[in-house]
Parts: structure tokens; C-alpha cells; sequence
């Protein structure tokens, strides 16, 4: 019989798959390509069901012969290796980020005569419409705690953007585009200290309690499903920071980034310009290891922020830092750094590459902003945190539309600079 490869993703199984592989029958010997739980995470949003999952579903599917791996949106390699007579696909692909990949099947089947058969796209059938379906589900605090940790398995680095309220979430959480023929979007959401101070009109100095960050995370969690990573400023004392651990672990946050300094917190861009106190390796590691006996699951994370190059306290201190917070139990290092030469943070990255232990690495390049994800990415780093832009870029706008109302007695002027009324009650779901 002749062979028909067929790839797929098969994480929302659905009735325009049914019909693809229908057709791939009549053909054939149908054999799968499903995409690893990798290979999608490079394009997509993380699967729900894992590759072992997705793999038994579609071996129960009749008219599937066989299901073997594709490592990668491309298909060369599998066609190939098994020179398939058949591809088949439907014909959605011919426009959008599939185009290149399409062309490069048709170039690859040509190698031996193979055809591709194209059927018409399922109407009705929308990936990104059952996307926001399950957004509008909702999560639960379990999955949502479990999921950077998996996603952290799939692909690096992550790219993590700030939110402090509903509608900066539902931001961090929406916003996608399509890059270079590859989808891009945030992996998760920080939720940070300044940027929740700030937007309460209060300054950076640990004055926000507890309670009134949850609340703000409570609204992020009611309108998202992605991670949570929180500032969690120094922890405070041992014996409170066991008990916040588990109440943010509790509610589905991911991790908690604590900083190793004592006394009044002071914002660390400020740097040497203020009284900043750096806690010893003693202490700290004693916070780090008392709130990893603290947490109830093996999901949530709790990552150490290393702040010597902040407070000039040198390379050497830092590396000597993050191996003594790894040894006390840290899931995570962040490398913190105000120069906007990235010098020594990348003098950092490789110095930790050669550890013998290490756990995911974090940077926050806020003044070293000249760096890419990407460029990061290949020095080590698994975690790319903007920290503070939509809170910043918001300020800027804001304040110009109230000096135009100002100006001109009236908001005819000001409309410029808005959304519509209409788009901002559609911008809800539910708000129609």
C-alpha cells in the first residue's frame, strides 16, 4: 500500500482532524507525525495534554496505522526518512506562518515523487476560538502553579512580562504575533513590587503588605491562566515568609523571587545612590531552605536574587552567593544588575554555565535592555523578565491626555490618544 504522512498536533482534537485522516486512509497506510510537546511550545502556547497523552488519543483514532514523533514544525527530516507517496494537509496552510513550511513539503516530496494532497479547511473549525474558550474556563490554582515549571521543560528562555491589575493581565495574557513565520507571546506574568506600590500611589519600599498584593493578584488570576511569578521584595522575617509561601502557593502562584537584603528596601536601581544592606549567605539561605520546607507541592518555586552587582559587592561574591543559595534549596538564581553594559551579567551567565549543580537562571535586563531574549537565551539565561514596562508606558499617556483635557477645556483633542467607547466595552469578555 502506499504510505500517507499526516502531521499534526492533536492537543483539541476535532472533527476537521477526523477528516484529514479520512482522507489520508483512502490514500494509504496513515502514518502520524505528532509534534512533541517541544516542537509546539516553540510556536504555541504549551499543550494541554502531554506528548504520551496526545499520542494514545490518536493511536485509538481508525485509519491510523502508525504515530511517531516530529521534533520540529519542519517536516524534512520525517519525509525523509519514511518518503511518504502522500502528505496530506488542509488547505488553510497555503496562507499564514505554515507558508514556508508548505514549501518546503512540495520541495522535499519532489525528491521522490511524492504528491501533496490538500483538503478544504473544516468550517467552523477555530483553534483560536477554542483557545479562548478554555481561557474563558479558567484554571485552577494547581495547573496554573505546575505550569512554568513545565514550561520551563519545553523551551527557553521564557519570556515573562509585568502586569498589576485585570487589564494588564488580560495584556500579558492575549498579545500575540507572528514573527519571522513563528507565533510570539508572553509565557507568564510578573507581578512586581514597584509596579503594584506604584499604581497604589505608595513608594517602593516594602509598605504594600501581603494582603493587598494578593488582592492584585486575585484580580490577574480571575482573567488569565498563564504563571504568576511574584516579587516577594526580601521575604521579610523567616518566621513570616514561611506562612506567605504557603498562602501565594495556595492560591496557584508559580514561584516568589526573594532578594538578599535586610533593613528598609530600597528600590535596587537606585543602587550605591542609597543605603542598601546585603544579607549574608548564612541568613538568607537559612530563609531559602525554611520556606522550601514550608511549601505543600513540588510545583511551586522559590528563586534567590542575587544583588552583589547591584551593591558593587563583585562577581566573585555573586557566584559564591548563587552556589550557597542552590546548596540551601533555591529552584532558581536571578542575576540583578543597574549597568546598562551588559558586561557583567554576561561575565556572570558563563561563569555559571561551568557550575557543577545549577538551576534555571533569571535576568531582568531593565538598563541592559540592548541585549535580545534570544542573545540572552544563548548565554544561559531561562528567564526573561520585563519588569516594568506597562506600568511605565501607561504613566507617559496617561499624563498627556490629562494636560490636553487641561489645555483645551474639553476631551475633543484627547480622543486622539484613546480607544474608542466601543472598543473599550467590547475589550471584556462579556462586555457587550
Amino acid at each position: 500500500m502506499s504510505k500517507v504522512y499526516v502531521s499534526m498536533s492533536a492537543d483539541v482534537v476535532h472533527n476537521g482532524h477526523i477528516n484529514v485522516i479520512k482522507k489520508a486512509a483512502e490514500l494509504g497506510e496513515v502514518v502520524i507525525g505528532l509534534l512533541t510537546d517541544e516542537a509546539i511550545a516553540t510556536y504555541k502556547r504549551p499543550p494541554l495534554l502531554s506528548y504520551v497523552q496526545r499520542k494514545e488519543i490518536v493511536e485509538s483514532i481508525k485509519g491510523v496505522t502508525e504515530v511517531i514523533p516530529q521534533t520540529t514544525l519542519d517536516y524534512v527530516e520525517n519525509l525523509r526518512l519514511l518518503k511518504p507517496d502522500y502528505v496530506v494537509h488542509g488547505d488553510d496552510w497555503k496562507e499564514g506562518v505554515q507558508t514556508q513550511v508548505r514549501q518546503r513539503v512540495i520541495e522535499t516530496l519532489q525528491e521522490w515523487g511524492g504528491e501533496l494532497v490538500e483538503i478544504p479547511y473544516t468550517k467552523g473549525v477555530s483553534i483560536s476560538k477554542l483557545d479562548d474558550l478554555i481561557r474563558e474556563i479558567g484554571v485552577t490554582p494547581d495547573e496554573r502553579r505546575s505550569r512554568l515549571r513545565k514550561i520551563l521543560n519545553l523551551k527557553k528562555p521564557l519570556r515573562i512580562l509585568e502586569a498589576h491589575n485585570g487589564l494588564t493581565g488580560l495584556i500579558a495574557e492575549k498579545t500575540r504575533l507572528v514573527v519571522n513565520g513563528s507565533v510570539r507571546e508572553f509565557d507568564g506574568m510578573w507581578i512586581s513590587s514597584l509596579c503594584d506600590s506604584t499604581a497604589k500611589g505608595k513608594p517602593d519600599i516594602e509598605l504594600v503588605d501581603l494582603s493587598s498584593r494578593i488582592n492584585t493578584i486575585n484580580e490577574i488570576i480571575e482573567v488569565t491562566t498563564k504563571p504568576i511569578i511574584l516579587d516577594g521584595d526580601t521575604g521579610g522575617l523567616i518566621e513570616h515568609f514561611v506562612f506567605n509561601v504557603k498562602t501565594i502557593e495556595r492560591i496557584g502562584v508559580s514561584a516568589i523571587i526573594i532578594e538578599d537584603k535586610v533593613g528598609l528596601k530600597k528600590n535596587s536601581l537606585f543602587g550605591t545612590d542609597v543605603d542598601q544592606l546585603q544579607d549574608s549567605i548564612e541568613h538568607f539561605s537559612a530563609k531559602i531552605s525554611a520556606g522550601k520546607h514550608a511549601q505543600v507541592t513540588k510545583d511551586f518555586m522559590i528563586i534567590a536574587r542575587i544583588e552583589s552587582l547591584i551593591l558593587k559587592a563583585g562577581l566573585d561574591d555573586a557566584l559564591k552567593r548563587a552556589k550557597a543559595y542552590i546548596d540551601a534549596g533555591a529552584d532558581g538564581i536571578m542575576i540583578h544588575s543597574k549597568e546598562k553594559d551588559p558586561a557583567e551579567i554576561i561575565a556572570f551567565c558563563r561563569e555559571y554555565s561551568k557550575f557543577d549543580r545549577k538551576v534555571p537562571l533569571v535576568a531582568v535586563p531593565t538598563t541592559y535592555n540592548v541585549l535580545t531574549e534570544e542573545e540572552l537565551g544563548k548565554f544561559g539565561v531561562d528567564i526573561v523578565i520585563h519588569a516594568n514596562h506597562l506600568l511605565r508606558s501607561a504613566y507617559p499617556a496617561m499624563l498627556k491626555t490629562a494636560t490636553t483635557i487641561l489645555e483645551n477645556g474639553r476631551t475633543l483633542e484627547a480622543d486622539q490618544n484613546c480607544m474608542s467607547i466601543k472598543e473599550i466595552l467590547t475589550l471584556i469578555p462579556g462586555g457587550a
